[in-house]
């Protein structure tokens, strides 16, 4: 089981996420990030590795996925800028 991973908690490159594609499920009071998911520097959407677990019928992120290129690639790590944290007592199993 891996933390959660929401709106606002950092990428590996510095930046946070920014949830856009869910409103309405929570996890600490932060928004839990789903599929495709964008960073603050831009772009960065995030490739959910969860299996069936979703909210909005998008699948819900974990602390550790993969992440397409943001806006500042090719400057490294910003062409895999991957979730690096996520909730402290919010779990899912993939």
């Amino acid at each position: 089981m891996t933390e959660v991973h929401r709106d606002t908690d950092s990428r590996i490159c510095g930046a946070k996420t920014v949830v856009a594609g869910n409103s309405t499920v929570f996890a600490n009071n932060l928004l839990v990030s789903v599929d495709a998911d964008p960073n603050s520097h831009g772009a960065g959407s995030i490739i959910a590795s969860t299996k069936n677990v979703y909210a909005h019928n998008k699948l819900i992120v974990e602390n550790g996925d993969a992440a397409n290129p943001d806006s500042l690639c090719p400057i490294p790590p910003h062409c895999g800028p991957d979730t690096s944290s996520g909730s402290p007592n919010v779990f899912v199993g993939s």
